[in-house]
């Protein structure tokens, strides 16, 4: 939702349940700067009636009553849109409190924070917490700048722009895309969405995007699925749905990621390990990001695309 759009619902919202009266349209108009800036009559009508029902669609119970002079009136009682009291068992408790603790290294920390300071408040149980002096503290890392932008391009339905480096390029190139989610997967951010330029579906990791990320103006050209699969595009991208083998050579002491997924190791010498690792689509864009530290020993075709992503990043 549009920032203009959602202040203007608040506003409206909050008049509709600060009065005693109902409110005609022409009050409301006169009470609402956005409603005055609306122009002529019938765009202020319409305006109006989309506000209403999406209000109503967001849970808010409007009445609609007829005035002493004759116009329809409009107001939400404030004793017909209370919520009822937030009761928590003790493991609800528990699983809010862990995800409180999660966002600790993100923005979103001190929003998490106040929010279970509030539920304390209200009466959510703390007792017996089963992570409270947990040794295992869960955490999402989210050290990338583009992460709060793109978190609420997502939410808002936005377009953005951002520069984004690819593994095998020398230098960033901009992307156009419409945001649909973000996951994290073993430490790092991804962002799923549709790519405007190449007219497809993509995924991006939030690491290589350099810059910072600006929004758009405009609605998304293209529908947004039910189920975006952003791990198991990430997952087949660096070869966990395996369907073959591959032998490589790996410096010693580096490559720590391809060493935890090598069914078998073996010391050469010289500072070097051969190593066997399974793999499925994607490998050789994964050992690119390794350099001089990884050479692949076969097969011959896993080795040539490698080579050949090697060299176009030496001629970028």
């Amino acid at each position: 939702m549009a920032i203009a759009k959602a202040e203007r619902l608040m506003n409206l919202a909050l008049c509709l349940l600060g009065t005693r009266r109902p409110l005609s349209k022409r009050e409301l108009r006169g009470s609402i700067e956005a409603y005055l800036e609306a122009g002529s009559d019938d765009a202020f009508n319409r305006m109006f009636e989309r506000d209403k029902d999406d209000l109503r669609e967001l849970g808010l119970v409007i009445e609609t009553v007829e005035n002493l002079d004759g116009e329809t009136g409009y107001l939400a009682r404030r004793d017909s849109n209370r919520l009822p009291p937030v009761q928590l068992d003790a493991e609800e408790a528990a699983a809010l409190g862990l995800a409180a603790r999660v966002w600790q290294q993100a923005r979103l920390a001190g929003a998490a924070s106040g929010a279970l300071q509030k539920l304390r408040a209200a009466g959510m149980p703390e007792a017996d917490n089963p992570y409270e002096h947990s040794a295992i503290e869960p955490r999402i890392p989210v050290h990338e700048a583009a992460f709060e932008p793109l978190m609420l391009a997502c939410r808002d339905r936005r377009p953005v722009v951002f520069e984004y480096r690819k593994a095998t390029a020398a230098r960033p190139g901009t992307r156009h895309v419409e945001p649909w989610t973000l996951e994290c997967w073993r430490g790092h951010w991804y962002l799923a969405g549709w790519d405007r330029d190449r007219g497809a579906e993509r995924v991006f990791r939030l690491s290589r995007i350099t810059g910072k990320v600006r929004s758009r103006a405009g609605a998304f050209t293209a529908p947004v699925p039910d189920v975006v699969t952003v791990r198991e595009t990430v997952e087949s991208w660096a070869g966990e749905t395996a369907t073959r083998s591959a032998r490589i050579r790996l410096r010693a002491g580096s490559g720590y990621p391809l060493r935890s997924r090598a069914t078998s190791t073996r010391e050469l010498g010289d500072g070097w390990d051969e190593l066997e690792i399974p793999y499925g689509h994607g490998l050789d864009a994964w050992l690119v990001e390794f350099g001089p530290d990884v050479v692949v020993l076969e097969p011959a075709d896993l080795r040539a695309d490698v080579v050949d992503r090697l060299r176009a990043v030496a001629k970028g």
